[in-house]
């Protein structure tokens, strides 16, 4: 199971590798966050002006193939680079104008792994989601405290 350490250190691989000019212009926090069907991650500018990237927790399974993590990582990365929630000047309008995140990604070397995501997101994803979303709710309910009647009206 990848956890928080494996998370902030593929950050930082990717960002030295394929990022490397893009300055870090202010604190850059990775961590997995939600359980979307239908969104890898997101990127966003917290109150103390710290940027935020999240990713899918479900995305922490071996299931989930390491370069749909990646892509998320870097389709993040290319959003605080056009100055979308990062202190850098903002390059376009829109974050998505002109598929500029599709075209970035391929410039910067991951033509196979969108190819890869495509079918992913088509043929894998919907049951993978389905699978780990049972095993999360079974955990969920597992950890429930239950309580016998007779215990809530003992005074002692």
């Amino acid at each position: 199971m990848r956890n928080q350490l494996w998370l902030e250190k593929r950050l930082s691989e990717i960002w030295e590798l394929l990022f490397f000019d893009t300055p870090k212009q202010n604190n850059v926090i990775i961590k997995f966050k939600g359980k979307w069907k239908n969104k890898f991650g997101h990127i966003k500018t917290l109150k103390n002006k710290d940027t935020e990237i999240a990713v899918n927790s479900l995305f922490q399974s071996s299931l989930v193939p390491e370069y749909i993590v990646d892509l998320t990582i870097a389709h993040e990365l290319i959003h605080y680079s056009h100055g979308f929630h990062s202190p850098l000047p903002k390059l376009y309008s829109h974050p998505h104008k002109g598929g500029i995140v599709t075209k970035e990604l391929k410039k910067r070397g991951f033509v196979n792994q969108l190819s890869l995501e495509k079918q992913f997101v088509k043929e894998e994803w919907p049951k993978i989601y389905n699978e780990l979303i049972k095993i999360y709710r079974g955990k969920k309910l597992s950890h429930r405290k239950t309580y016998k009647l007779t215990n809530l009206f003992k005074w002692t």
